[in-house]
């Protein structure tokens, strides 16, 4: 069995598994709230539904990446926490108590969530020790997330609500065959010690060096900036007479400039270094949400839907290459999750629930909220780039 599947590309293996996953997040994403919404929960139980997902994600991805940092096969993590996602929406099927479903959507949120620092890190050293570009892999993963999310809302008009969750069970039962043939990833031996090897400190002083706080915070600033986006867009721009299709094409519009970018990544910016990237995904985040905030037609609305591609692909990236160059790998997964648990947890959720007050009171030009966080986060690359500059 091995021996067959030492035949398959690395590429292609990463590749598989992300397609698989995202296949399934296509559907959870947007439209758990639509399956909460047919067991009849409330729209403030629904909120809490979400919620729970997004502080499950919190918890779970530090400690299961601080899982996959000490599990003798890196392969082994990223399947536990599939599986776990599995069983977990599994138990969604029978129920009915609003209580137990909240319980429910932010364990499995947790498991589901939690898994992307996890094969993020992994793919990312994988594609650094066996040259191989780590963008397309990932690129196909946003691929499926568009089918996905296309054909799940496809089916929830033919069939109903209960479509969304088992679109997403079936996701992650394909996500679980496929972390079954990624490479192992067994950890390389310790051969010195951490007083020998500056660069094998604690892991709290690993977090504290090289720059890692400006870039943790860079990351969070500027993904959490797109908080009114996810929130309110298609709210925003449907209040201006987009038609809904429209608003579907936008939305697909990004998600397609961010596969393109994540395709040509190795070839476009390979030069790139990644603090350079950080410095453009925040600049490209201050034009997207100043722009968007004056309400343009919907003519210019896609041209700045191709700013996603650097907003969120140059600042993912960028981030992702910056940690895999600094945090020695015992940490990798770790680092990859504490910057999840911030950008697309803390910050993200902060951002969003101040972005229904700024909408509430000035609309579409709630976008201008966004700039923010952006702009803050402009300040701390600038910075971390004079101290790249100037460290040698």
């Amino acid at each position: 069995m091995s021996l067959r599947l030492s035949r398959i590309p690395r590429k292609t293996r990463f590749a598989l598994f992300y397609g698989a996953f995202y296949l399934g997040f296509g559907a959870y994403l947007p439209y758990m709230p639509v399956w909460f919404e047919g067991r009849g929960l409330s729209p403030e139980m629904i909120g809490l539904a979400t919620g729970a997902a997004m502080a499950g994600r919190v918890i779970a991805a530090p400690l299961g990446a601080a899982f996959a940092d000490q599990a003798p096969r890196r392969r082994d993590a990223v399947a536990a926490f599939v599986l776990a996602a599995v069983l977990l929406f599994l138990a969604h099927i029978p129920a009915s108590n609003p209580w137990l479903i909240v319980a429910l959507a932010g364990l499995a949120g947790g498991a589901l969530t939690g898994v992307i620092p996890v094969i993020d890190s992994f793919a990312v050293r994988e594609a650094s020790r066996r040259r191989f570009a780590f963008g397309p892999p990932r690129a196909f993963g946003s691929a499926t997330f568009i089918f996905g999310n296309i054909t799940c809302g496809a089916l929830i008009s033919w069939l109903g609500n209960e479509a969304a969750l088992y679109w997403t069970l079936s996701g992650a039962g394909l996500a679980v065959l496929a972390a079954l043939i990624l490479p192992e990833g067994r950890r390389a031996a310790v051969t010195a010690s951490p007083a020998s090897n500056p660069g094998e400190g604690s892991l709290l002083k690993v977090l504290k060096s090289n720059g890692l706080p400006l870039a943790f915070a860079i990351s969070a600033l500027v993904q959490g900036a797109h908080g009114f986006y996810y929130a309110f867009s298609a709210v925003a721009w449907t209040a201006q007479g987009i038609p809904a299709f429209a608003v579907g094409c936008l939305w697909a519009t990004g998600v397609l400039a961010e596969i393109v970018f994540l395709w040509q990544s190795e070839r476009w910016f390979k030069s790139i270094s990644p603090t350079v990237m950080l410095v453009l995904g925040a600049c490209a985040s201050v034009l997207r949400w100043g722009f968007l905030a004056l309400a343009p037609p919907l003519a210019l609305l896609f041209p700045l839907q191709l700013l996603h591609a650097f907003s969120f692909g140059a600042t993912y990236l960028g981030f992702l290459r910056f940690a895999a160059d600094r945090a020695p790998e015992r940490y990798g997964a770790t680092t990859q999750a504490l910057n999840s648990a911030l950008s697309g947890g803390l910050v993200l959720a902060a951002a969003t629930y101040a972005s229904g007050f700024a909408y509430a009171e000035i609309g579409t030009a709630g976008f201008a909220f966004m700039t923010l966080p952006a702009g803050i986060g402009i300040l701390c690359a600038m910075l971390l780039s004079r101290r790249q500059k100037i460290t040698p």
